[in-house]
């Protein structure tokens, strides 16, 4: 009895530590692996750079009075589509009491000067008319009287401008009535019924009424970063991606690149400009924020590859890929490369579109899966 004990003892010790065994031999099996591959495609590699900015109207007039006063009538409002001549607002001078007060005493001097002069000319024309007087000075006294009335007609001319804004022969340069100078879209309408303005003078650049645009012309104002600006110029074709329009595309082309830059959070960017082609049937809003793509370089119809696939040698720092030629079997092939767009690489010589270019990151397959697939 006790030689069984003694036995079973040994016999489970011995069972115990070949389980132990067989345990860690298992657990430090290394799995199989296995390494995918994908093949080359052709395809059309396009390289471009990213501008970001707003489309604006290529052409935006600001409408602002060339005499001061009082909004009285206002006729457009943001967003109406106006012609040349169209009626934007109507200005009610108001006049200052100074000068009101001094272009009256103007007109009271001039008449004074005007019924002087009227009866020293009637003087010397009866005496001219008699013999008494030299025809010279007939001529002066009529000069004289002559420049009386032309002053006492500027003094009254100045008299109603200072009151009304206007006078008789100057409908055209002064105006109470504000027009439109070009044909297009009301942007904005900055001021109010009652809103004092202030007149256009070489002193003043004068208060706006209105801006308008015609925004069947539009153009991409943006910023471009200092290390792209050398890859592009002008004439390069561009997609312009605007944000409320997201679904659609335009064609634009770069037609202006700044010859200086300016630091902006840190880094120093250059403005662009980009004409757009826009059918008649869109409407693009002025400010809409937009993405321009700046096409760099394109390659069509060529054999290409992901980067992913690429390996680099570590002395030479050329790109190869590994060339499937068995059951996981693979054979190096230096490769001549092309332009890439980050995701994509274009390849010059190397491989053939048949090649099966294998992943270099390799997927670990368990000894049990491999067993089975045998």
């Amino acid at each position: 009895m006790k030689k069984s004990k003694t036995i079973l003892i040994l016999v489970s010790i011995v069972l115990f530590f070949g389980l132990s065994l067989f345990y860690f031999w298992k657990r430090n099996q290394k799995p199989a692996v296995v390494y995918n591959t994908k093949k080359a495609s052709v395809q059309t590699i396009t390289l471009s750079t990213i501008a970001t900015g707003s489309v604006v109207p290529d052409e935006e007039v600001s409408i602002r009075p060339n005499i001061s006063g009082v909004i009285k009538d206002i006729y457009v409002e943001a967003g109406d589509f106006v012609k040349t001549g169209d009626k934007i607002a109507r200005i009610k001078v108001i006049p200052s009491i100074n000068n009101l007060q001094a272009s009256r005493n103007g007109v009271q001097s001039a008449k004074i000067n005007l019924e002087t002069q009227k009866k020293i000319f009637n003087r010397q024309k009866e005496l001219f008319d008699k013999g008494v007087i030299s025809a010279n000075d007939f001529d002066q006294s009529k000069n004289a009287f002559d420049q009386a009335k032309q002053t006492y007609d500027s003094a009254n001319e100045n008299y109603q401008i200072v009151k009304t804004g206007t006078a008789q022969g100057f409908n055209n340069i002064a105006q109470t009535i504000i027009k439109a100078t070009i044909s297009g879209q009301i942007l904005d309408v900055p001021v109010e019924e009652g809103v004092q303005v202030i007149q256009t003078n070489n002193f003043n650049e004068g208060t706006e009424v209105a801006s308008i645009a015609d925004v069947s012309k539009m153009i991409f104002k943006g910023k471009i970063d200092e290390s792209e600006v050398g890859k592009i110029k002008e004439g390069m074709p561009i997609k312009i991606t605007i944000g409320a329009m997201p679904d659609q595309e335009f064609d634009a082309k770069l037609n202006y690149i700044a010859p200086k830059g300016f630091m902006v959070n840190g880094a120093v960017q250059f403005d662009i400009e980009a004409k757009l082609s826009i059918s008649k049937d869109v409407l693009i809003r002025a400010g809409l924020s937009a993405n321009a793509s700046i096409i760099l370089d394109k390659a069509t119809d060529v054999l290409a590859m992901s980067e992913a696939l690429l390996q680099y040698d570590k002395e030479t720092k050329k790109p190869y890929v590994e060339i499937e030629t068995g059951e996981q079997q693979f054979e190096r092939k230096d490769l001549t490369l092309g332009i890439s767009d980050g995701i994509t690489v274009e390849i010059k010589n190397g491989v053939t579109k048949d090649d099966k270019i294998k992943e270099w990151n390799a997927i670990t397959v368990p000894e049990e899966t491999k067993k089975n697939k045998s």
